[in-house]
């Protein structure tokens, strides 16, 4: 088995603390230390101002929107990573016989230089738009009060491959808003964090066409979306976890809600609160530290058991695809990733004490390590 390289709370023997911010707090004092020490929020509550994040070179944005309807996958992004950036769509055929590569297309524009290309908004929780254009690439986010649009445009093979999705943004639904501090030899490196939000349960339709061929159509009714919005001074060398999944689920009162989840672990310095919920009807709830029962590394496809160190989150992945990437720049910059896709079971409890049993749910968890 593989050595593990980060600390779960399997190992720590403690309950991590899960400190909740309601109000408006700011991120970042003007010499870019960090003025919260770890905690999470229901809605992006913390003031990030970019021009305060140091050393700027470190810094990384993106906006990442990954759609599903667990047999075809959309990701459209845009990062800037401070020496430059990218913005980028993959469509991928996620094939259920024994990991058979099916459709995979990705177009994207790589940018060099200055973090002040392509600024995204501090704050994705709130109405905005961002336009990148450049050549023949066009990436549009367009937020509003109820709804969101993802386009996309960019060459393939000669061909143009297009992407124009809408989703629902629910006026009373939560998300959860996280900030994590990093440490180094058991310290706190001062300007060293990641705030993300996860906004999931986001019903989505649209098409997927490469020149004239519609390649897919995406329903509402069977499509959910999620959007990974980050924000952070980051480290040079980072592993990671991170699931996510949503879905009509029958409820212990014979009705359907929608419920979803987000774990997300191994990233910094988890002490004050981890990335962990569960989404019930648009409200978020949190829960403990997740942690998988065996480390998954060389054995991407075969089940992966997820429990919490409160027990509310006790399920089981069998996986159908392993999504693995690995883009290695000069041995100085790497990106290597095991997204898994599969089918989940088990059950989840509810702040009430509810328990909720997960029949065959769709979702995903990706293992990464990145240089960067």
């Amino acid at each position: 088995m593989a050595k593990k390289t980060y600390v779960g709370w399997q190992e720590l023997g403690y309950k991590r603390n899960q400190v909740e911010y309601t109000e408006p707090t700011k991120l970042l004092a003007d010499d870019g230390k960090l003025l919260v020490q770890g905690g999470w929020a229901k809605h992006n509550v913390f003031e990030y101002d970019r021009t305060k994040a140091q050393p700027q070179k470190r810094g990384k944005e993106w906006d990442f929107y990954q759609l599903s309807d667990g047999d075809f996958m959309l990701q459209i992004s845009v990062a800037n990573i401070s020496i430059g950036g990218y913005a980028s769509a993959t469509f991928l055929e996620l094939d259920k016989n024994h990991n058979r590569k099916g459709k995979l297309i990705t177009s994207m524009s790589l940018f060099l230089g200055g973090k002040n290309k392509y600024v995204l908004p501090e704050n994705g929780d709130k109405p905005n738009y961002f336009e990148f254009k450049r050549g023949d690439y066009v990436c549009i986010f367009d937020t509003k009060e109820t709804s969101r649009r993802i386009y996309f445009k960019g060459p393939y093979k000669g061909k143009t491959l297009e992407c124009d999705i809408t989703m629902d943004k629910f006026e009373d639904h939560e998300n959860i808003t996280i900030v994590t501090p990093f440490k180094k030899h058991g310290k706190f490196m001062p300007t060293r964090f990641f705030m993300t939000m996860k906004q999931n349960c986001m019903p989505a339709e649209g098409s997927v066409k490469l020149g004239d061929e519609v390649l897919h159509n995406f329903e509402k009714a069977k499509t959910m979306c999620v959007l990974d919005w980050g924000r952070g001074v980051w480290p040079y060398r980072n592993v990671w976890y991170w699931g996510n999944g949503a879905k009509m689920v029958k409820g212990a009162d014979g009705k359907e809600h929608m419920f979803g989840f987000e774990i997300t672990w191994g990233i910094g310095c988890e002490d004050n609160a981890t990335e962990t919920c569960l989404f019930w009807d648009g409200k978020a709830q949190k829960i403990g530290s997740v942690d998988v029962e065996t480390f998954p590394k060389g054995r991407y496809m075969e089940p992966w058991k997820f429990v919490s160190e409160d027990g509310r989150f006790n399920l089981t992945m069998t996986p159908y695809y392993d999504h693995h990437s690995d883009m290695n720049v000069l041995k100085i910059v790497r990106l290597h990733s095991h997204q898994v896709h599969g089918l989940w079971n088990g059950t989840v409890t509810l702040d009430d004490g509810t328990v909720v049993e997960i029949k065959d749910m769709y979702a995903f968890c990706e293992y990464v390590e990145n240089k960067w």
